[in-house]
């Protein structure tokens, strides 16, 4: 009989799926020095787009470089496997300026499996987990379906929407993940067994199409940017927009509407067929037309799903309509006229759970060692699963290191919006992230992300040497570049400027300060004229232009964060029994006990818990 050595089997931590959310658990926690194995039910999903060939997005470019400040990986392997990169929101105020980048999906799979082979510490194994083994409320290790047994301090559990997911195309039910992957079949009731509660929810993606069927012309051009910055501070700027890559935008038209109408009883959603609950800002077009009935069209984008395949994905006709109808209304719209399917489009229902039952360092509040991350907390989108995913790892690392986790705060990061909503007021379906739900979004932007992040990183012992460096180098530009602002050009300097934007030439010199101040200076104008900025990084430079330009709303900002600081600093006990405090209602009681707040600051978030109950608590437990 063999014998296997007790300590093959031993590590430190051990991260269940290898999405987004899962790969930067598992960097993180193999990066700070901790053996760490990462199960997925397929090494071929390693990374894996499953939905649209994409990172980053309104809000969503935000987490990307929020996850690399803090030392994560999504925005380097996006720069490296970039098709086309784009700055959404551009017309638009600096809060709201997002990243969009077109993804070689088979090459971002390719690279993100690498860096785990890769990656000292790091052991990336195919297998199936059964069961979480715990003693009392301590995290133990897991159970495969193949009956081995792994043990760990630390459980991470990134799953996607791979729990019991079922594939929907009409009235085909498919038991299987995403892309017809497998799926994972018994955890979900192993995790019910644990006492922790279980949800349905549901997603979709439309169908991907054959470049060579479309007639191209008939859409009109999407190209990339080559200006702007990228979203690592560790990428080669100019090779990273200088890549290729073509996306195109269309319309349905009301022929393709009419399909759909006539049609719709077949849709499972409208037959009564699919019970999970779907994403609200990210609805199938038959949902579209329903809801909106006065609109005549609805625009798409048609994006190539990489450099070596002629598939294409038609990102805003999600569906899961029967295949023959899905075949028709495609065919209505102009340039599809002769379009070969190659992947219908699906919807998918799976298990997650109720991320009330987590604190904010995403460790479960029943079982120590226990961290959930990405869309088994009840997120969509790969953005979002790769924050939560860098929180967990940090946390894990954190805690088997005996040191004090980390809590993201609403002011810091687009990180800690995210989780505070999830933690603190729940989610009923798919959660994305948007610039509303930031109340500090003007301090929160793309360009300072480092700058207010990777401190915390470093701290953590997650940012590398050569990473800090490239920090303090910013800092250093940054300083520079402020310094510049009192530089001075005489009138006969200013007037080609002055001319351009329409504006009577000033009487006397003014510096660069006062220039930028102008409402028609922007850093693009502001260059074509003056080269002060000329050797500074664009991220540098953008953060520079929104500081001065929005100076006053910036300082207001600052105090409003300042004084919610007060409340957040303000700690709770975790195991405080909120039923004893007889002067707060009893719907708020119950609402205090769910989530167990860690702060004043999360008590008063928390929906049905008034000020007066705060001011009681406050009082009860003599806070200061």
């Amino acid at each position: 009989m063999v014998k296997l050595n007790a300590e093959d089997f031993n590590y430190d931590a051990i991260v269940v799926g290898v999405g987004h959310a899962g790969i930067e658990a598992a960097l993180a926690l193999a990066r700070t020095g901790q053996k760490t194995i990462v199960f997925s039910i397929t090494l071929d999903n390693v990374g894996y787009l499953a939905c649209n060939p994409s990172i980053g997005g309104t809000a969503k470019g935000h987490l990307v470089r929020e996850v690399g400040a803090l030392g994560g990986e999504m925005g380097v392997a996006a720069d490296k496997t970039l098709t086309q990169l784009r700055m959404l929101n551009s017309s638009k105020g600096p809060a709201v300026h997002s990243l969009r980048a077109q993804i070689d999906k088979y090459a971002y799979h390719d690279y993100m499996k690498s860096v785990l082979e890769n990656t000292p510490n790091l052991t990336l194994r195919q297998g199936e987990v059964k069961e979480i083994l715990h003693e009392g409320d301590r995290v133990t290790g897991v159970k495969t379906v193949y009956g081995l047994t792994y043990r760990a301090r630390a459980v991470v559990l990134a799953c996607g929407v791979y729990l019991k997911s079922t594939i929907i195309v009409g009235d085909c039910f498919e038991n299987r993940g995403p892309v017809c992957f497998n799926r994972a079949n018994y955890l979900s009731d192993a995790l019910k067994n644990m006492g922790i509660e279980i949800r349905r929810f549901k997603t979709g993606t439309p169908a991907r199409v054959h470049r060579k069927s479309i007639n191209l012309g008939a859409l009109e051009v999407q190209e990339g940017e080559e200006d702007i910055y990228s979203f690592s501070v560790m990428s080669d700027q100019k090779k990273v927009n200088k890549r290729g890559g073509v996306c195109y935008l269309g319309y349905t038209n009301t022929a393709t509407h009419d399909v759909i109408r006539e049609n719709i009883m077949l849709a499972p959603k409208y037959a009564g067929l699919i019970n999970g609950v779907g994403p609200r800002y990210c609805p199938s077009i038959e949902d579209k037309v329903m809801r909106f009935a006065d609109k005549e069209r609805h625009q798409f984008f048609l994006e190539p799903e990489g450099d070596k395949t002629e598939e294409m994905y038609v990102q805003g006709i999600s569906s899961s309509l029967p295949a023959s109808v899905q075949y028709a209304l495609y065919h209505t719209i102009k340039g599809f006229e002769n379009v070969q399917i190659m992947r219908d489009a699906y919807a998918i229902e799976y298990d997650c759970i109720n991320p009330l039952e987590l604190y904010p360092t995403l460790e479960h509040k029943k079982y120590k060692g226990l961290f959930f991350a990405g869309q088994i907390n009840g997120t969509s989108g790969y953005e979002e699963a790769a924050a939560q995913g860098i929180v967990a790892g940090i946390n894990a690392s954190l805690m088997l290191r005996g040191k004090e986790q980390i809590v993201f705060t609403r002011d810091n990061s687009y990180i800690g919006v995210l989780i505070d909503d999830l933690v603190t007021e729940g989610t009923n379906e798919p959660y994305r992230m948007m610039t509303s739900r930031a109340e500090f979004r003007l301090s929160l932007r793309q360009d300072n992300a480092d700058v207010r992040l990777t401190e915390i990183g470093r701290k953590a012992g997650l940012v590398s040497d050569k990473r800090w460096r490239r920090f303090k180098r910013k800092l250093k530009g940054l300083e520079e570049c402020r310094a510049l602002l009192d530089t001075r050009f005489r009138p006969s300097e200013l007037k080609p400027l002055f001319e351009r934007i329409g504006e009577p030439l000033p009487a006397r010199g003014l510096s660069v300060r006062e220039i930028l101040t102008r409402a028609k200076v922007d850093k693009r104008v502001f260059g074509e004229y003056f080269d002060v900025f000329k050797p500074y990084p664009a991220d540098v430079v953008e953060q520079i232009f929104t500081e001065v330009k929005y100076e006053g709303y910036l300082s207001r900002a600052e105090k409003a964060r300042a004084d919610q600081k007060k409340f957040e600093s303000r700690a709770l006990p975790a195991d405080f029994d909120y039923s004893t405090v007889s002067g707060i209602r009893i719907e708020a009681r119950e609402k205090l006990n769910a989530v167990k707040p860690l702060s004043i600051g999360q008590a008063s978030r928390i929906s049905g818990v008034t000020p007066a109950d705060i001011n009681v608590l406050i009082m009860t437990l003599g806070i200061k």
